[in-house]
């Protein structure tokens, strides 16, 4: 599997500006400088209002270089950010630990990503074998709290990715098993005296949590799916994990995500990337959102309907609403007022169903 024009594009820039972070020793000045030569023209607020250029950098997490990728649905993330991994190491990452803490937003993307980069059959791993010369090793967090395969020889000697979910690295988690990163831990002892950095333990947490072994590792972090990760818990999160770099990858960034590539929707047309029609429709209201797919899916429920009569054979169509995070202070449209809505629109409450990092 190799990459797609449009993505040896982001990997391209992703090198480009790595390159500009060396020459100028900071993220923010490395930025600036790569827009400009990139647009011909400095950031500039204009009297009017409008602006030239592109907006500065925001320093999210002290001491790391934060960057993003914008990649529509269906273009290829995963396999971009496989591909990155060799790029930060070579332009970036030079003579470091390899550790990757891989982060996702939701437990089934956790296990499918764990399978996708363990599976030596898989395009991903065939390709991290390939780039990493078959060191590679990909750890769950429950293998690496009980020391599994993970030693301080295997941080030094490979390419060690730590997959986990935003929720089992926030420091508040209503979780027991979350908190045992946080915690004492006996099985990685041997990390005491040759890896733990003291001066990076954090407060209120044994020298051996497991954290503070990830902390003294000065990770590379992937973040995907990153438009989740905005609450205040999740920028905590980031910092606790002392990361060296961060790569947000993402189809909708944030206003503050500092992009270094785009890639549009037409480039995966192109590549034949997205082949199911795609039907877009603006609307000013959220309210009309929701109302304007329910007419969609009943039409749709009538043609199925039809084509049962004629076929035998019956799809159902279903509706994917994505919410948004519960983030305090903010009117976000949340699952909760999203599910009120549809009963309110007399939709059967045991048609609606939610997942969440907590429900299923």
């Amino acid at each position: 599997m190799e990459l797609k024009p449009y993505q040896q594009k982001v990997i391209k820039d992703l090198e480009q500006f790595l390159d500009y972070v060396q020459q100028h020793q900071s993220p923010a000045k490395a930025f600036a400088q790569y827009w400009e030569d990139k647009l011909g023209v400095a950031y500039s607020p204009q009297l009017d209002g409008t602006i030239t250029g592109m907006k500065p950098y925001v320093d999210h997490v002290p001491n790391a270089v934060h960057i993003a990728i914008k990649v529509p649905t269906a273009g290829g993330k995963t396999f971009i950010a496989v591909n990155a991994l060799h790029s930060i190491n070579k332009h970036f990452n030079k003579g470091n630990p390899k550790a990757v803490v891989w982060l996702v937003p939701w437990s089934n993307l956790l296990q499918q990503t764990v399978k996708n980069l363990s599976n030596p059959h898989h395009p991903y791993r065939e390709k991290l074998n390939s780039l990493f010369s078959n060191r590679v090793e990909v750890y769950e967090k429950e293998q690496l709290l009980q020391g599994a395969n993970f030693n301080p020889s295997s941080v030094t000697e490979q390419l060690n990715i730590f997959v986990f979910n935003f929720s089992s690295l926030r420091v508040n988690s209503r979780k027991q098993e979350d908190r045992k990163v946080y915690q004492e831990n006996g099985a990685l002892e041997t990390f005491r005296d040759t890896i733990l950095n003291k001066d990076l333990v954090l407060p209120d947490t044994d020298e051996t949590a497991l954290i503070n072994i990830i902390r003294s590792l000065n990770p590379i972090v992937i973040v995907d799916e990153s438009h989740n990760a905005e609450s205040d818990l999740s920028k905590e999160m980031l910092q606790n994990l002392n990361p060296s770099l961060i790569l947000d990858l993402t189809a909708t960034p944030k206003e503050s995500s500092n992009i270094i590539s785009f890639v549009n929707a037409l480039a995966l047309k192109k590549e034949n990337m997205v082949k199911l029609p795609v039907i877009v429709y603006n609307h000013h209201k959220k309210e009309e959102v929701i109302t304007s797919a329910l007419h969609l899916q009943r039409q749709l429920e009538l043609h199925s309907k039809e084509e049962e009569k004629e076929t035998g054979k019956y799809i159902r169509p279903i509706i994917l609403f994505q919410a948004q995070s519960n983030i305090q202070g903010k009117d976000n449209t949340t699952f909760q007022k999203i599910k009120e809505q549809l009963v309110k629109l007399q939709i059967p409450e045991e048609q609606i169903k939610i997942k969440t990092s907590h429900i299923d």
